[in-house]
């Protein structure tokens, strides 16, 4: 098959494209030299390298497109321009994507596109499939709805599209994980604030078969929470974390802390999110990770 991704260079991108040796693959990016050199260790055989969309006319020769490209949402305080930043770099390009898969006679027959568990906002203790329907001010959750709807708008009788309403990704390249190991190696980890907040996290082998599922299950179509069939608290993950590295667990850290270095930026650690991954269980998917403690066993040892 032939397949256009976007955001190969990223966390999860990387990692796909090791399953995808098979196929002919097409890889959106800004920097063509800095993707060769970020991916030369994949020995990918049948890739090619575009910097933009305008030698695409529409998407007849595509067959699947995985749309996972976006300024990290996380790396830098929340100012206006960083706020736009965020917003443009996803939803400019899925307009783009939609857009050339409505103008093709025969289009991609699947669509996957990026989203977050932010679109749900905090919801303390409540447990929360797919089916939640929320309307709120917050700045991730309105990304993440005009995000989404740009991606839907190419959903017709020929493309279905999957949204992924991805959790925290756990890895041993990077991402979430990656910054947090420090303090804890250095006996310094511990819960944010009461750590009663709920956290809704996915291993990264989980994390791309799941996106190989939706792929590949030919009525798997809509809004998929992509996380671990079992969040744990803030604490719980902290402890486990702390446990699998052999370190002590007693400090924490105040919330008044982290909202006065990171802004509003602090729901990303501070919401309590436990998303259930109820239309990826009832498709029968297998997560190999569903516990926290051996996911991070197998991470970390």
């Amino acid at each position: 098959m032939k397949i256009l991704i976007t955001g190969s260079t990223g966390l999860i991108g990387k990692q796909l494209l090791d399953h995808l040796k098979g196929h002919h693959l097409i890889l959106l990016t800004r920097n063509i030299k800095k993707a060769q050199l970020s991916l030369n260790h994949l020995a990918l055989p049948h890739v090619e390298f575009v910097s933009d969309l305008s030698s695409f006319p529409n998407f007849n020769d595509i067959d699947i497109i995985i749309n996972l490209a976006g300024e990290p949402i996380a790396d830098k305080k929340w100012t206006k321009k960083q706020k736009k930043k965020i917003i443009q770099s996803r939803c400019e390009l899925t307009q783009q994507l939609s857009e050339l898969c409505l103008a093709s006679s025969t289009p991609p027959s699947c669509f996957i596109s990026g989203s977050a568990i932010g679109y749900y906002g905090n919801h303390d203790n409540k447990n929360i499939d797919e089916s939640m329907q929320v309307s709120l001010p917050d700045f991730t959750h309105q990304v993440c709805q005009e995000w989404e709807s740009k991606a839907l708008q190419a959903q017709n009788d020929n493309t279905r599209v999957c949204i992924l309403r991805t959790g925290i990704v756990l890895s041993q390249s990077g991402g979430a994980l990656g910054k947090m190991l420090l303090p804890y190696k250095l006996g310094l980890g511990g819960p944010i604030g009461n750590g009663k907040q709920y956290m809704s996290w996915i291993h990264i082998d989980d994390m791309v078969s799941a996106i190989l599922h939706l792929v590949f299950e030919e009525q798997s179509h809509g809004i998929y929470n992509i996380t671990a069939p079992h969040p744990v608290t803030n604490r719980v993950f902290s402890q486990a974390l702390a446990g699998t590295l052999q370190r002590p667990h007693f400090l924490f850290t105040p919330k008044l802390l982290i909202k006065t270095i990171l802004g509003e930026s602090a729901v990303l650690l501070l919401d309590s999110q436990r998303i259930r991954p109820k239309r990826l269980v009832n498709e029968g998917f297998k997560f190999r990770y569903s516990r926290i403690e051996s996911a991070l066993k197998q991470l970390l040892q």
